[in-house]
């Protein structure tokens, strides 16, 4: 393993590369989708196993990067590799109308016929991606196209609704708006003319008009967990999947969750792991180490497109971080703990150990019965970073940073200092004895590792929207000063507390910029006691221990050659008025300018965004999204420009977008919309 960004470039690979820019993959209806290929020089004599990648990021120019180094690198081993833009997107033709449509899947069935035909493949396809692209192939394996026979899915989920950047617990997540507005810029990039020819200008503008602020039309309009969620949500039937899946994920990201469930379920052959990463590759990631994972991918791949490597079967079902506490001051690069396995999960050596949240801490005993009101203010948060942090790291942290400020003012439960090691595996869940003052209201639980020193670290966290509490998909209010009991199951996790630290659970009723508030402030109020108790998933301490699988060096083939002309910058910035109890916290990520030499392509990509909310007042919040994009070469300059921004009023949510497109100075296209969407229990 290595240090994140200490990756190998590793040029001299056992199969020389033929690299194929562009091939046209025809669809039954007319429509054709422009593919990049790798594959080793001599496939069409000595055919090989296919991979295919299936994304709307423009394999052109948007993922090249990223493309090259993977998929030569597969390549550079056996495999031919397909690097493939959804319709509508890059240089497909035809439209895209929303994230995992059911005209994407018939054409990822379509496109995985067309590649097993091919004379270079064997037949026998797998798939994979990271994102979109993980997603996808989950929703293309339930649908049973007969040569995949294995998919490597990253950052994914099963339960679109659940576990995606929409909701949470019942709750809105701004994340839904972050990547809303980016979805909104991304589709409406043009293609470029050196693949589409002169109609590339007619096929853009096309792609305009018919671009909708989907973050407003489809997934706030869906508020419950409805058909539209359902839909490509693959936990939905377990069964239609029976292909071999290797779910990957960090703990640092969104999607983590996914992993231990879909070990849990799938039927067919599973296998996980687990980083310390964001929202990245594990041989690139951040928080490190960085592993090498396209080794780890190239020995699932021999498995099960090419029958080699029969010990891998016998290796661990689950491969996790157990992480460890260290200071969260900053966004860190490198993560303290160890690798350490589970030979089927869930684990049959999982125990659970029981804390109630008394009175005066949590203890293993419960305490008198007695009812903490609370209410926070609308500004917790500020230290949780993003909801999907993609580990940038530098002077952006998107990672949790000490929690002292947001434990200070939330309902904070502290057990003793711990008198050994205590490590947990999986998800911890927490039974709460409430009551609320208003019908609309939600809970946020964190768990936090705190050193004797104070410093407090963010180990998982949880929200629940209380009108969600028996139902995603009939929610109903509360009834303001009736006690009820919850369950809130938490984000899974692996961590070891260290003798003398101590266990908190800290409960929130808000949690802003990550959560949407709640339409009115409110109190809960909560008993302690018997009543309210956290159970953790305890992972028995092993003498032992062994990890099961060592990772080598990370390593992959070279990048394509790029040229900086304007180096990124980002910044994360945080105002309060301390008068009026407003604060403002301002993102940057400006991509700046590079240029990519194989096809003489100058790239300009970035965003800011700002969240405004002030103490007291949760209508008050609002938040703002601006992207931009422009690529150019010579005569030819396209650019797109997105602004989307979202506040609320008791019973309806405002939206706002713009959409702007330029040749040059020169405007082309612009279009806005103004979306009134009423609240339904949110």
């Amino acid at each position: 393993m290595t240090d994140a960004g200490a990756t190998r470039i590793v040029s001299d690979l056992p199969c020389h590369v033929k690299e194929i820019e562009h091939v046209w993959i025809p669809m039954a209806d007319g429509a054709r989708l422009s593919a990049r290929i790798w594959m080793p020089d001599d496939a069409e004599d000595n055919p090989v196993p296919a991979i295919l990648e299936y994304i709307p990021y423009r394999k052109r120019d948007h993922t090249r990067v990223g493309d090259d180094p993977r998929h030569h690198y597969w390549a550079g081993h056996g495999y031919a590799c397909v690097r493939l833009d959804i319709r509508g997107t890059g240089e497909s033709e035809g439209l895209i109308s929303d994230e995992y449509a059911r005209q994407e899947q018939d054409d990822a069935v379509e496109a995985i016929a067309w590649i097993a035909a091919q004379p270079w493949c064997s037949g026998r396809v797998g798939m994979t991606g990271i994102s979109w692209g993980g997603f996808n192939s989950l929703q293309v394996a339930a649908r049973r196209p007969p040569s995949l026979k294995a998919i490597i899915t990253h950052c994914s989920t099963d339960d679109r609704y659940s576990d995606d950047v929409h909701y949470m617990g019942g709750c809105l997540l701004l994340e839904n708006f972050f990547w809303g507005s980016a979805y909104l810029m991304l589709m409406a990039r043009s293609g470029d003319p050196l693949i589409q020819g002169e109609r590339w200008r007619d096929q853009w503008l096309e792609r305009l008009e018919n671009q909708e602020p989907v973050a407003a039309t489809l997934w706030l309009a869906h508020q419950r967990r409805d058909a539209y969620w359902k839909h490509g949500s693959v936990c939905e039937n377990w069964s239609d999947i029976d292909c071999a899946v290797y779910a990957v994920g960090g703990w640092n990201d969104g999607y983590s969750n996914a992993v231990p469930r879909m070990l849990e379920n799938l039927e067919g052959p599973a296998r996980g792991l687990i980083g310390p990463w964001g929202h990245k590759y594990p041989q690139d990631a951040i928080p490190g180490p960085s592993i090498g994972f396209l080794q780890q991918g190239l020995r699932w791949w021999d498995h099960w497109l090419k029958g080699g490597d029969p010990e891998f079967a016998d290796e661990p079902q689950l491969t996790v971080w157990l992480d460890e506490f260290q200071s969260p001051d900053a966004c860190l690069a490198q993560s303290k703990g160890r690798w350490v396995s589970e030979a089927v999960w869930p684990s049959p050596d999982t125990v659970t150990q029981t804390l109630f949240l008394n009175a005066d801490g949590l203890a293993a005993s419960a305490g008198p019965q007695i009812t903490m009101d609370h209410r926070s203010p609308e500004t917790v948060g500020v230290t949780a970073g993003s909801w999907c942090p993609y580990g940038l790291g530098g002077s952006s942290p998107d990672l949790p940073l000490d929690q002292r400020e947001d434990d200070a003012v939330s309902l904070v439960f502290d057990g003793e200092p711990l008198e050994e090691r205590l490590e947990i595996l999986g998800a911890p869940e927490l039974v709460l004895e409430i009551a609320v003052d208003r019908p609309q209201a939600m809970v946020v639980v964190r768990l936090n590792d705190v050193a004797p020193t104070g410093e407090s670290m963010r180990v998982t966290w949880g929200a629940l929207n209380l009108s969600h509490a028996r139902s995603h998909e009939e929610p109903s209010s509360m009834t303001p000063g009736q006690t009820v009991t919850i369950r809130l199951k938490l984000n899974d996790c692996a961590h070891a507390f260290n003798a003398g630290h101590r266990v908190r659970v800290a409960v929130s009723t808000s949690y802003f910029p990550v959560v949407w508030p709640a339409p009115e402030a409110f109190t809960l109020s909560l008993t302690g006691g018997a009543g309210s108790r956290l159970m953790l998933p305890v992972r028995p301490l092993r003498d032992d221990d062994d990890p099961g699988v060592v990772f080598g060096e990370a390593e992959m083939a070279p990048p394509p050659d790029m040229t900086v002309l304007v180096p990124p910058s980002s910044s994360r910035r945080v105002e309060r008025d301390l008068a009026s109890g407003e604060q403002v916290m301002r993102l940057v990520e400006d991509g700046g300018v590079c240029r990519l030499e194989a096809i003489d392509m100058k790239c300009v990509d970035g965003t800011t965004f700002e969240y405004r909310i002030t103490k007291g007042d949760p209508l008050s919040a609002r938040a703002v999204w601006h992207w931009w994009s422009r690529r150019s070469r010579g005569d030819w300059d396209a650019g797109v420009k997105v602004r989307m921004e979202i506040s609320s009023s008791a019973d309806t949510w405002h939206v706002t977008s713009d959409l702007e497109a330029f040749e040059g100075d020169r405007r082309v296209h612009s279009r806005s919309w103004n979306h009134d969407i009423p609240r339904d229990h949110c």
